[in-house]
């Protein structure tokens, strides 16, 4: 079987939800980590599961615990990835100060369409109308961070979903991998806004870099949960060519989790990003940590083959949600953008 062919084939399996059934059941996929995602901010309310802010310190800590729950699983692993984030960028930016048992999600992608508007009416008072696209947690979220177009420029905004202000739009999330993590369109109604931070605030913050080295964290913990049937094949005897094939993903999982307590270390040693250097972690560990994705599926598939693919229904769905999750790293254009920077060309 093609490395190619594997994946297909992993996605197929994936498509089976939790229970076993065998139709794809996206409302009871979705369900259960939705579920998860509750308990997982209840126990960050409670003070029983750390994620540091950025910059606090103890950064390695928070990149570690993204890590953790990106082993166990990537759609929680987004949504709680999104959650921390929002409260990481409250916290920045002086915004509304986030109340227990709320769950939040960052909702600032901005692909082409109709996006996002932001008004303001006599009295001051802000709303938010339209499309926001790929919205994570949409039915299980309490609050979220989006983005939107003002008459100034676009603006980040905090906004309490509600059902008359706004709907996800059913069938707009097609993934088979990735399902759980429940990230259609959602549309907006003139819906109630707090704006958080300047124009473009959100993005020229130093936090926009620390956040995005957190996801490359969740990409590197679906990567280690990638290879635990490479690990038991070997355990068990597979011979030297599985055993090649090990050592080749356990140089990169190492060197990219090297890397990654680097950019830790770096962010808390200048947090506020004074000497411009924060991209520049952002691009190296973003695009080492999904080439090490890319590099570990591939190892992975072609030395079990079509068995853990087609037998291991946890293992098809981490192979099929790291293969989507990563897709949020824009490939050649970060490293064009890398490759600008390290050879001192930028403009600007």
């Amino acid at each position: 079987m093609t490395q190619d062919a594997a994946r297909e084939t992993a996605v197929l399996q994936a498509s089976r939800p939790p229970g076993g059934a065998d139709d794809f059941d996206a409302r009871t996929w979705r369900a259960e980590v939705s579920a998860r995602f509750s308990a997982a901010v209840a126990a960050i309310d409670a003070g029983e599961s750390r994620f540091p802010l950025p910059g606090s310190g103890a950064t390695a800590e928070r990149f570690a615990a993204l890590q953790a729950v990106a082993e166990e699983d990537l759609c929680l692993a987004r949504l709680v990835e999104g959650h921390v984030d929002a409260l990481a960028v409250l916290a920045e930016l002086d915004g509304p100060a986030p109340v227990p048992g709320q769950r939040w999600g960052v909702w600032a992608a901005e692909p082409p369409g109709e996006g996002l508007s932001a008004a303001r009416d006599p009295a001051g008072r802000w709303s938010v109308s339209g499309l926001k696209q790929y919205c994570s947690g949409a039915h299980s979220c309490t609050h979220a961070l989006v983005t939107a177009r003002t008459e100034e420029g676009r603006r980040l905004f905090a906004v309490a979903l509600a059902s008359d202000t706004s709907e996800p739009v059913e069938g707009t999330w097609q993934a088979l991998g990735m399902a759980g993590s429940d990230t259609p369109d959602v549309r907006f109604r003139s819906a109630p806004a707090d704006p958080v931070g300047d124009i473009e605030g959100y993005v020229n913050r130093p936090g926009f870099q620390h956040g995005g080295i957190g996801v490359a964290a969740c990409w590197l913990g679906g990567a280690h949960a990638v290879a635990r049937p490479l690990r038991a094949a070997v355990a068990r005897g597979a011979g030297p060519h599985a055993e090649a094939h090990l050592g080749a993903v356990d140089i990169d999982l190492r060197a990219a989790g090297l890397l990654l307590s680097a950019a830790a270390a770096a962010i808390d040693a200048d947090p506020m990003d004074r000497k411009g250097e924060a991209r520049l972690h952002s691009l190296r560990v973003r695009g080492l940590v999904e080439a090490v994705c890319d590099r570990t599926l591939g190892h992975v598939g072609r030395s079990t083959g079509a068995g853990p693919l087609c037998r291991d229904q946890r293992h098809a769905r981490n192979v099929a949600d790291l293969t989507v999750y990563t897709r949020q790293h824009h490939a050649e254009r970060s490293l064009a953008e890398l490759g600008a920077l390290v050879s001192g060309k930028e403009e600007g």
